[in-house]
């Protein structure tokens, strides 16, 4: 008999001290109903819990018990919320072992007659693993998962892999827990490749077909047909040449007087080297492990924006220190990444700065908003149908509810504000363009701070290291320069300290952020990184606009569909980039 199904037992008395299991206990108790089909089951969840194994069923009692010793480190019972089918996942192992219970509660419901031949019965009772499962998958698909997630502790703990032998019970044990699982849809056959081929070496391929046939026979049968399960355990008795009369025909140690069997005056199993069927279920056991931890686990909406409301909020976070970081301390002070000093702006510049101004303030402007509402009473214009229909409603001796004046209100839409980041790539491919973005960074800036939208801007400049050109709200009084000596270019740091600076990712407002580069990145984990932070950006609304020097091939994986264009004299690109935030502010309508 299996180790986790205890029909005439008597459930473990378990007073765990810690509330956490009790809370625990009572969490999983509220989502059974719906795994089992039925609300009359009582749950337990703790340490030592389990009458021995890893989960068992009560079903005289209708009580599950789930050993806590099962729960993933590191997780805290009181924690858990299993009602977020998402939350599931950090206990996958105890969920599936409390899914496994749960199907044996709603489909393993036929009980052996008490004259039935104990050795059929227990092979009926192996048999109903995989059947179990099978019909439970019939049901609840999606419960596939949790039962992958407990299979290896099931099937190490109703069968020793130390004491399994080169013998047609030990085969035929080993048959029904891992290969008929195949055929229910819990398991793959490349995960159990090794154990099948182990196994058909000792039972030969047509008592191994026997079986098969048996426990597909098994899978199909109906969940009160005790009459069927006990004839289909006597044939899988016969099939592999036990007395259906013995205690218990499948158990590992039972011997059929063939070589190879285990035989009660032998020394300890553990003295001598495991069989080569007990290696395989060991492999296979460790398989199933293995590709069960790289599968994504179910979820449902709610975890999903909890967990991506999670992220988001870790990420800014993140933002927000390397922006305090830099724009507070300037970033390192050692190393490349240097500034030259700083110059008085040109006349050229301070033009451009005003002409940038003005477009930002013609970006701002908005048409007033209408809408158009109806009245019983003027002002407003009288619809004639409205009228009549007021008309014919006091004639006819009711109270009127036609609405004959219909007016149109107007209101001014407030100007959204601006956040304008700008990333300068200072590596040695970027040198000829260092003095261009500097001026440009000055342009902006004062555009900003001179323009009647509410604007705010933020230059850094990133190789090695990310130092600020011009502060958030502080519009520099000349124009910092800087070189571009550097070998690496630390691109995702620059793109947080914008957003953390900025706030690019929140969508409250027209949000651009420019980046000057080759996107040349040397360094994968820059780019990859990039990347990630890039997307984000993008999903929140904030646009990207990529300055590029002359001849220069943007990598598509870094630019996606942003908007590029190529680096020229400074005040041709302090107008690329008003261009782009009037598309940002216009996207903002």
């Amino acid at each position: 008999m299996t180790a986790h199904i205890a029909p005439a037992a008597a459930p473990t008395a378990v007073f765990p001290a810690p509330p956490g299991w009790l809370s625990m206990s009572a969490a999983f108790g509220d989502e059974v109903p719906a795994i089992a089909d039925r609300d009359d089951l009582v749950v337990t969840v703790a340490p030592g819990a389990g009458h021995g194994a890893p989960a068992c069923f009560f079903p005289d009692l209708a009580t599950i018990e789930v050993d806590g010793v099962h729960l993933a480190p590191g997780v805290d019972p009181a924690t858990v919320a299993p009602h977020r089918i998402g939350d599931r996942k950090r206990y996958r192992t105890l969920w599936g072992l409390l899914t496994h219970e749960c199907g044996h509660a709603a489909h393993s419901r036929w009980r052996a007659p008490e004259d039935a031949p104990p050795g059929a019965v227990a092979a009926a009772e192996l048999l109903e693993e995989s059947r179990m499962e099978a019909q439970q998958l019939r049901r609840r698909p999606a419960d596939r998962y949790w039962l992958r997630g407990s299979a290896t502790n099931l099937i190490l703990a109703d069968t020793d892999a130390k004491a399994l032998t080169m013998s047609k019970p030990s085969a035929a044990r080993t048959a029904a827990l891992l290969l008929a699982r195949v055929d229910g849809g819990v398991l793959n056959a490349r995960e159990t490749a090794t154990v099948a081929s182990t196994v058909e070496g000792i039972l030969g391929a047509d008592t191994l077909d026997i079986l098969r046939a048996i426990w597909r026979e098994a899978h199909r049968t109906a969940d009160d047909d005790a009459h069927t399960m006990i004839e289909l355990g006597r044939r899988w008795c016969e099939a592999i040449g036990t007395d259906p009369d013995d205690a218990d025909p499948t158990s590992t140690t039972s011997g059929d007087g063939e070589p190879g069997d285990a035989d009660p005056g032998d020394a300890d199993p553990g003295d001598a080297e495991p069989s080569p069927l007990a290696t395989a279920v060991t492999d296979a056991v460790g398989t199933i492990a293995a590709t069960v931890s790289t599968e994504t686990a179910p979820t449902d909406p709610i975890t999903e924006r909890l967990e991506a409301a999670a992220r988001d909020e870790a990420a800014r976070e993140a933002a927000a220190h390397i922006a305090r970081a830099v724009f507070s301390g300037g970033g390192s002070r050692t190393g490349s990444t240097a500034t030259l000093g700083t110059r008085a702006p040109s006349g050229a510049e301070r033009a451009a700065a005003q002409h940038l101004a003005r477009t930002l303030d013609t970006a701002g402007v908005r048409e007033r908003a209408e809408t158009k509402t109806t009245s019983v009473i003027p002002p407003g214009r009288l619809r004639v149908r409205g009228a009549v229909a007021a008309s014919a409603q006091r004639a006819a001796g009711t109270i009127p509810t036609a609405e004959p004046f219909i007016r149109t209100n107007r209101t001014t839409v407030p100007t959204p504000p601006l956040r304008l980041g700008i990333a300068c790539d200072v590596s040695s491919s970027m040198k000829a363009f260092a003095g261009p973005v500097a001026s440009a960074a000055w342009i902006l800036a004062h555009a900003a701070h001179n323009t009647r939208v509410p604007a705010t801007t933020a230059t850094v400049i990133f190789g090695r290291y990310v130092r600020p050109i011009t502060h958030p709200g502080s519009p520099p009084r000349a124009v910092t320069e800087f070189a571009a000596n550097d070998g690496v270019e630390a691109i995702d740091k620059a793109i947080n300290a914008l957003d953390g600076a900025l706030n690019l990712s929140h969508a409250d407002a027209a949000r651009l952020l420019v980046i000057v580069t080759d996107t040349y990145i040397v360094d994968e984990t820059y780019r990859r990184n990039a990347q990630k932070h890039l997307a984000r950006l993008r999903a929140t609304g904030c646009a990207v606009l990529w300055l590029t020097p002359e001849g220069a091939a943007p990598e598509p994986d870094l630019v996606g569909s942003d908007i590029v264009h190529t680096l020229t004299d400074p005040t041709t690109t302090a107008r690329e980039i008003g261009r782009a935030a009037t598309a940002a502010l216009r996207a903002t309508h």
